[in-house]
């Protein structure tokens, strides 16, 4: 690779000097060269063939070569060029380490065959500043003693530059210092060192340490510089007295402080260091004896500890003095005054004395009455024998002060018993001192009871339900009754208030416990004739004067199903079969009978359902289970019987059912009236009141009206659909002629059987006579036979009916 020419390398650090030496009776001659240091690699120095008038097409024929003497090869020549230049950067400081000589070379040797010749060369290497001057210390150490007097100088280490001339240290600079200066020395060789000066002097208590920065500066374009740290450590001596930080001490001790505790821990500083700055304390000879023997004093520590028992009422008052002295050769000392003063301890109890109490009280008790005088007393002075006496907040109760350290407590808030039964009342007693001592004293107050609650019942109205039939005795409730009371005035008596129902008490019906209030039915109870009673019962304490409160009680009789129905239609004069006729042409749906019977039970035990317990043809006949109506299903055939047996039984809903049965014997005719020429007469006077039962009289008016409209509306719907036919025969439906005249001595028929509980005929006079109050708006329709005519139902003969209406 060919080198690379600097020309402006070349003309600025290049000076060629080429010497010829002839000397007489030789042929040897030195080239020489000058170039700087540093110079890149590729650098070209110079032309050698040139310079030494060589063929450049020749130099590789005759195999030139460069040998560099005793060194490196820095340098080689291109034998294609002639030039010779720079193989590896040069440093001048490496090559000649040592500033003996100024001048640094290189020597080459050429060497070419064909002819063999051999060529001298020096290449003289020039300084650059490339070096920085170094201590040989980056620190430097030095001990002054601050007695040292000013202007006493200090040899400092001197800095180095590998450089040479100019390049080389030529001056010292020091850091800004109010204390110290330097002064540039410069040696045989040119060397440049500095002196340290003292400016001013020392003060170590002021500054102990002194750090500076020495720089050193070569004289180089541009300069290059380096620097040390110059630390100087100042001396101690001892000028510096121990001194303490207060010159006067004021210390408050409590009385019978414990022996061995801190009063006050002495601490005298010295400036000074070392054995020099080392104290000492000791008492002067101005502190009595009896203060060095109330108090301890440590020589080391400087601590003041308490050394005897200090007793506020004998000393009051310890002056003391205290010496702090150093180590040094010459010893200083610094001196303070201790005044110690005993404060009183607050170490007495205060004191309560209870000097009256009443116990117990009535709760009734008037406001403001006293219940106790307390008083409170403290062998303290001062503060500490001021004592505050009080009881707690929630209570009520207040305290008066009557006199000094005397107090009373009185009722301040009305007393309920039966809240609160007694207080536990604590006095706590108080003194002021520092810190506060207290004591406390506590006393019971009891509560004696009066007879101020009245008895209150667990409810404002008590309802009991009875079940009819019950046993006479059995317990029904318990009406108990609190009162929060004591003793008598809490023993409660119970009462029946006395309220007559039916002219009969209620002391007769019920009994109560006096003692416990549980109440007792004293009779069996029937639902049917009494259902509910209404009375008082009264709780009464046995205080004085007694209190009372009443309740109201409702009993309530509960229905059981004891009754059994009884049928009261179709009507049954004689045993419990009945007997009709009806005529065979009977149409479809045409009501045969209707069975009725009553229940004095209530609710679901008296509804009432009916059923066919025996029937001669099933599919003949139909019954109502609600309304006991029975009625043909379909019209009667040639093939059926003529008498038919039915069997109704009428059931309660009640648990267990009870029931009662009626037997009807229905016999079918061809006439169309029922002949009853079998009726027994009944004279004028027969009252068929006195042949009913009570319970009979109460069913049907309870169940009249819905009896009155089930009858309205068949009559109304039996004329639409009995209308009269010219070929067929009258029958008991045919269309009814209304007579206003009295009734021919005949045989009534009806038809319904609830005709005979609503009117009795007189057959003898054909008069028609009311039984019982009928419902206004009904009609009932009865039919006549005439009476002596021979004929029977069954002949065919006229009948006469009778409309009955009532307004």
């Amino acid at each position: 690779m060919a080198p690379v020419r600097t020309k402006g390398a070349l003309q600025r650090y290049v000076l060629l000097l080429i010497f010829f030496y002839f000397i007489r009776g030789t042929s040897t001659s030195v080239t020489h060269y000058s170039i700087p240091e540093e110079m890149k690699a590729g650098s070209v120095v110079a032309n050698l063939a040139t310079d030494l008038s060589l063929d450049v097409t020749t130099l590789t024929k005759r195999k030139m070569r460069l040998d560099i003497i005793a060194n490196k090869k820095y340098l080689d020549v291109n034998k294609e060029t002639g030039d010779l230049y720079i193989v590896e950067k040069i440093d001048r400081e490496h090559i000649c380490p040592t500033k003996s000589s100024t001048s640094c070379y290189l020597r080459l040797e050429i060497t070419l065959e064909n002819p063999v010749r051999i060529f001298n060369i020096e290449v003289e290497i020039l300084d650059m500043n490339d070096n920085a001057p170094q201590f040989r210390r980056d620190v430097i150490h030095l001990d002054i003693s601050e007695a040292t007097p000013k202007g006493e100088r200090f040899s400092l280490s001197n800095a180095v530059d590998p450089d040479i001339g100019s390049n080389s240290v030529k001056t010292y600079h020091m850091s800004e210092s109010e204390y110290f200066n330097i002064e540039v020395q410069t040696g045989r060789e040119g060397s440049k060192f500095a002196d340290l000066i003292l400016k001013k002097v020392l003060d170590r208590e002021k500054q102990a340490v002194h750090n500076l920065i020495l720089t050193a500066v070569d004289g180089g374009t541009p300069p290059r510089s380096g620097t040390a740290s110059v630390i100087v450590r100042v001396l101690d001596t001892n000028d510096n007295a121990p001194t303490f930080n207060n010159s006067i001490y004021n210390i408050n001790l409590m009385e019978n402080s414990p022996i061995g505790s801190l009063v006050l821990h002495l601490n005298a500083t010295d400036l000074d260091e070392g054995s020099n700055s080392d104290v000492t304390y000791s008492y002067s000879l101005y502190t009595s004896e009896k203060t060095q023997e109330t108090f301890n004093l440590n020589p080391t520590t400087g601590e003041i500890t308490v050394k005897g028992m200090l007793n506020y009422e004998d000393f009051r008052i310890y002056d003391m003095e205290v010496i702090a002295s150093d180590k040094g050769v010459n010893s200083l000392s610094g001196q303070c005054t201790i005044k110690i003063l005993v404060e009183d301890m607050n170490d007495n109890h205060p004191e309560i004395s209870i000097k009256s109490f009443q116990s117990p009280v009535s709760e009734n008790i008037e406001l403001q009455t006293v219940i106790a005088v307390v008083s409170v007393s403290d062998k303290d002075s001062g503060d500490n024998g001021v004592v505050d006496l009080h009881i707690p907040d929630n209570m009520p109760f207040k305290l008066r002060e009557s006199s000094d350290n005397y107090y009373e407590l009185v009722v301040s808030e009305p007393l309920d018993r039966e809240k609160v039964p007694e207080y536990d009342i604590t006095f706590t007693v108080t003194d002021r001192g520092s810190p506060p001592l207290s004591d406390n004293e506590t006393m019971t107050l009891e509560l004696l009871d009066v007879n101020d609650n009245v008895p209150q019942f667990s409810q404002s109205f008590y309802i009991i339900r009875v079940m009819e039939n019950n046993a006479p005795g059995a317990p029904l409730s318990s009406l108990s009754a609190f009162d929060p009371d004591l003793h008598e005035n809490q023993y409660l008596v119970y009462f029946i208030l006395e309220k007559e129902i039916a002219n009969t008490s209620m002391s007769m019906l019920f009994s109560i416990n006096p003692e416990n209030g549980n109440l007792y039915a004293l009779k069996t109870f029937d639902y049917e004739i009494e259902k509910e009673f209404l009375f008082h019962i009264e709780a009464r304490d046995s205080g004085s004067p007694p209190l009372s409160s009443n309740v109201t009680v409702h009993i309530i009789i509960v229905d059981q199903n004891d009754n059994t129905p009884v049928i009261v239609s179709p009507w049954r004069a004689h045993g419990s079969v009945v007997e009709e006729k009806i005529p065979r042409s009977t149409d479809k749906g045409s009501l045969v009978a209707k069975v009725i019977a009553l229940d004095t039970d209530s609710v679901h035990n008296s509804r009432i359902t009916y059923q066919f317990l025996q029937v001669t043809d099933a599919s003949l006949f139909s019954l109502d289970q609600y309304n006991g109506e029975i009625r043909t299903m379909r019209m009667f055939s040639y093939k059926d019987p003529r008498h038919h047996r039915l069997i109704v039984v009428a059931k309660d809903n009640g648990e267990p059912a009870l029931s009662a049965t009626v037997t009807i014997k229905l016999s079918t005719v061809e006439t169309a009236v029922k002949a009853y020429s079998d009726m027994t007469e009944m004279s004028l006077e027969y009252d068929i009141f006195s042949d009913i039962n009570l319970y009979l009289v109460i069913g049907l008016g309870s169940v009249s009206f819905l009896l009155l409209i089930t009858i309205l509306v068949t009559i109304v719907l039996k004329c639409q659909n009995t209308k009269p036919s010219k070929s067929a025969p009258p029958s008991r439906n045919s269309v009814i002629s209304e007579r206003n005249s009295t009734i021919a001595d005949s045989t009534l028929v009806s038809n319904d059987a609830y005709w005979y509980s609503l009117f009795l005929a007189e057959t003898r006079k054909g008069k028609l006579v009311v039984r019982q109050p009928v419902p206004k708006g009904s009609r009932y329709i009865v039919s006549s036979i005439p009476r002596g005519t021979g004929q029977s139902e069954t002949s065919g003969s006229a009948a006469s009916t009778l409309q009955v209406g009532i307004q």
